[in-house]
């Protein structure tokens, strides 16, 4: 791979992405395939509710679209690390095109195992795509350009999220849901046609073409990684405390005040569009906003994880209100920017922490948590808000109080590991 280290006060998003066509690539492919991603999300979610007006329905295809790539996980892992991770990537995508076609199949209530199960296959592929684009991005890019290249990757998932539900809520509240599969069985298409302009190519004795039985075997020597490296796995658990206190039941209950509360367009669609919108707003901006305080200092990106709770915490709390639309916004706004803080800090660490050849398992671990968690959220919520005694509002205050958990128990974490390193420093200085 050709050198491509920049000078770090040189190095920034715009300079990355004119000078490493690589990089170029693999994010243009991203910024097609998440467009489609969440014109699906918001089709599926809205098409589900519409057809069957149940919490517990909703709540099962989010448990199964969390719970899928957990499945494939140790598989994905492996494969991430044991093979090219590009032909991996494409692979993906074209599979992902095909699966989605399905959707168009599903009319009535009666279909609905349908789209659950294409969700299933849909979702499991996915679990083998995004271990592999963590993992290649390194390989990717140079040192100096990691921080920025991981802040410009998760800041577009941000601006897609936003861009892409609230164009899919139109798309799917005005001229209906098939629409929106056929976009997103397009998006995969031409994101693996992007991706097949990278040049990295992997060095062929870093490729090991081990046979079905290693497999469990080579993701079980990722899992003793961890757990040789505490410090590792503590980074890893963050997002699944993310997925588990909030992320997984947000999704849940956004999709149920589009449809009861918050009602607006064909079948709640544009309203949960906006909702879905505004949180991408939030993930996007938070950790850019952050970033110019941290920069890509370790100890610093550490604390913001913790503040990246609390903030996750107020946001819920002002939106367990439910006083009017626009203060729910507010509220989303704050819970995307703090769990977009939490997402984004966690994955540079790991990138900074963890060697290319473990990369592939540790992000699969990190991710199959992360997948569990927000089934187990999800099927949570998805009973609680059928529950006449808790509700909407009550189940939010109860995700508010959650949040804090994460909060206390990180900060903890890392005040101890100051006080650890500081006592290092003065017994070597003594």
């Amino acid at each position: 791979m050709k050198n491509r280290e920049l000078d770090v006060n040189r190095s920034g998003y715009w300079r990355l992405v004119r000078e490493n066509s690589d990089f170029r690539y693999l994010w243009f492919g991203q910024i097609v395939s998440l467009l489609g991603d969440w014109f699906n999300l918001i089709a599926s979610a809205t098409l589900v509710g519409y057809l069957t007006d149940s919490g517990l329905a909703v709540g099962a295809l989010f448990i199964i679209r969390m719970l899928s790539p957990f499945l494939t996980s140790p598989v994905a892992g492996v494969v991430a690390d044991r093979y090219d991770r590009r032909k991996v990537l494409i692979a993906a995508d074209v599979a992902r095109a095909v699966v989605v076609l399905g959707f168009l199949l599903v009319r009535e209530a009666g279909d609905i195992w349908l789209l659950y199960m294409l969700t299933a296959i849909q979702l499991g592929i996915s679990g083998f795509f995004f271990p592999a684009r963590n993992a290649i991005l390194p390989n990717i890019v140079g040192p100096t350009e990691l921080g920025a290249a991981n802040a410009l990757s998760s800041a577009t998932w941000s601006i897609m999220l936003a861009f892409g539900t609230a164009l899919g809520g139109l798309v799917a509240g005005g001229m209906g849901v098939r629409v929106a599969f056929v976009v997103d069985a397009a998006s995969f298409g031409f994101s693996a046609v992007l991706i097949a302009g990278i040049r990295f190519r992997p060095a062929q004795d870093h490729i090991d073409h081990a046979g079905p039985r290693a497999v469990f075997r080579q993701y079980a020597e990722g899992l003793s990684y961890l757990k040789r490296h505490l410090d590792v796995l503590a980074i890893v658990l963050n997002k699944a405390a993310l997925t588990l206190t909030t992320s997984g039941a947000f999704q849940v209950i956004l999709v149920a005040l589009a449809d009861r509360l918050f009602v607006i367009g064909k079948g709640g669609g544009i309203g949960l569009g906006l909702m879905f919108g505004t949180v991408g707003v939030g993930t996007g901006l938070g950790p850019i906003i952050a970033r110019r305080f941290t920069g890509d200092r370790d100890r610093a990106l550490r604390i913001a994880i913790a503040a990246g709770f609390f903030i996750l915490a107020l946001g819920v709390a002002i939106a367990a209100s439910l006083a009017n639309f626009e203060t729910f916004l507010c509220g989303i706004l704050l819970r995307g920017a703090g769990g977009g803080i939490v997402w984004v800090f966690s994955t540079q660490l790991l990138m900074h922490q963890v060697p290319n050849h473990f990369q592939g398992r540790v992000f699969a671990t990190e991710f199959a948590l992360f997948t569990l968690m927000g089934a187990v959220s999800a099927a949570a919520s998805g009973w609680a808000i059928d529950v006449p005694l808790l509700g909407i509002s009550r189940t939010l205050w109860v995700i508010a109080g959650l949040c804090l958990v994460p909060f206390v128990l990180w900060g903890g974490y890392v005040l101890r590991a100051k006080k650890r390193s500081d006592a290092g420093n003065t017994k070597s200085l003594t």
